[in-house]
């Protein structure tokens, strides 16, 4: 492998990760023109994408699990009505909502898995399905249009 190529991955697995956290990143876009160019296998494609993903969203989990403790004081950035709103909601849907997490705008659920204290193996099962679920339809697709 070359030299082009580790940085190509390493830039993969960065917007990957950070497409997972609140920064505006789009790793779908980096993961096609990777595709198009045919920088490295499909499969290394697929998994650096997924696992830079699923550990942007265990940042996210963990800086849940850290928030928690300051729910309450007054600069806390989630008024009592959003938590209580946000906890009513996870009752209601449970952990079975992470398989959402593949979608842009459910990020925030993989926080408040952590704010919940959802167990974490649960969590880093049901994450890695929805978001390597969701680089293997976007790969299929992109065969099938290329």
């Amino acid at each position: 492998m070359t030299w082009e190529t580790l940085v190509a991955l390493s830039g993969l697995f960065l917007t990957a990760f950070g497409a997972a956290t609140i920064l505006p990143f789009q790793s779908e876009v980096v993961l096609g023109a990777m595709l198009l160019a045919k920088t490295a296998p499909t499969w290394i494609l697929f998994a650096i994408a997924s696992l830079g993903n699923t550990l942007g969203s265990v940042v996210n989990y963990a800086l849940g699990r850290w928030a928690a403790h300051f729910e309450g004081h007054r600069w806390f950035p989630a008024s009592k009505r959003h938590m209580t709103n946000t906890r009513r909601f996870y009752a209601r849907w449970g952990v079975w909502s992470l398989l959402l997490s593949w979608a842009p705008f459910a990020d925030p659920l993989t926080v408040v898995a952590g704010v919940m204290r959802t167990p974490f193996w649960l969590f880093l099962i049901l994450v890695a399905i929805a978001k390597s679920g969701r680089y293997a339809v976007m790969i299929w697709l992109f065969d099938q249009v290329t």
